[in-house]
């Protein structure tokens, strides 16, 4: 069966056309549907109709407070129950960059440690140590170590990352400890050697062991800072003219991210 895709939209939102042309070239079908409607309950469909939920970048309700606050906020009182049935039932989620810190003050990422879950927020996104917006291409690797379904078999990712809160804040050096032991850390920045730094401008935010995305206990919800999504074809890479007739044709590795995610959904 075709996996099905849901990417709520609106408010601030706007990566919502290449955000549904990944999925689509994963092999999913996709909804495009306003959160007004989800809030109102006026889509046809539940949230457990659909495999994935994908919360995408942009700047929902202009970043007002902080990154992610007000629509956390807002799906927190209108859909928790709905997203707690979605999750029960072996849903899969994934948050880019907005859609990140969203999951984040939401409580879904990184999650409780034991149980279903509970929408407390345990970490933080703030803003970027070296203070500003950072447009610009990255390079992250994926955690040996993590259990994240989304990540399974990736190689290193070249993705653009824009932000100016991205910076990955646990809520103490014992509970990132333990993020890493439960294999909870997916992907970190990493400088030409594939080291995770810390340093600016491999890492652009300065998160701590330059952790770049993570996944609850269950592997099934990802969130990440840089934009996957805006990378689906060679000749978006900045250095393509220089790769073309070798590497630089090949499709993007950052496709079969999105297709992990389909698998199994």
């Amino acid at each position: 069966m075709t996996a099905r895709v849901l990417v709520p939209t609106g408010f601030g939102l706007n990566c919502e056309e290449e955000t549904a042309r990944a999925f689509r070239l994963a092999g999913a079908e996709v909804d495009l549907v306003h959160l007004t409607d989800l809030f109102a309950r006026r889509h046809p469909r539940r949230l457990q109709d659909y495999g994935v939920i994908v919360f995408m970048g942009g700047f929902s309700y202009g970043d007002h407070v902080a990154g992610g606050f007000v629509l956390a906020t807002r799906i927190r009182a209108h859909l928790s129950t709905d997203l707690g049935a979605f999750l029960k039932g072996g849903g899969r989620v994934l948050g880019i960059c907005n859609g990140f810190q969203t999951l984040v003050r939401l409580g879904l990422l990184p999650g409780p440690e034991e149980g279903p879950p509970d929408f407390v927020p345990r970490a933080a996104l703030t803003d970027n140590a070296r203070l500003g917006y950072r447009d610009a291409w990255v390079r992250l690797a994926v955690d040996p170590a993590t259990r994240c379904v989304w990540t399974r078999g990736l190689g290193p990712l070249e993705v653009p990352a824009r932000h100016g809160e991205g910076r990955f804040v646990a809520g103490s050096e014992d509970a990132l400890r333990r993020l890493e032991a439960n294999g909870q850390v997916a992907l970190r920045y990493v400088d030409e050697g594939l080291r995770p730094t810390e340093k600016w401008p491999e890492n652009p935010n300065g998160s701590v062991r330059g952790v770049a995305g993570i996944c609850d206990r269950s592997g099934r919800i990802l969130g990440i800072m840089p934009h996957p999504e805006a990378f689906l074809y060679p000749f978006l890479h900045p250095d393509w003219a220089r790769r073309r007739g070798a590497a630089g044709d090949r499709e993007p590795p950052t496709l079969a991210l999105f297709r992990n995610g389909l698998a199994g959904a």
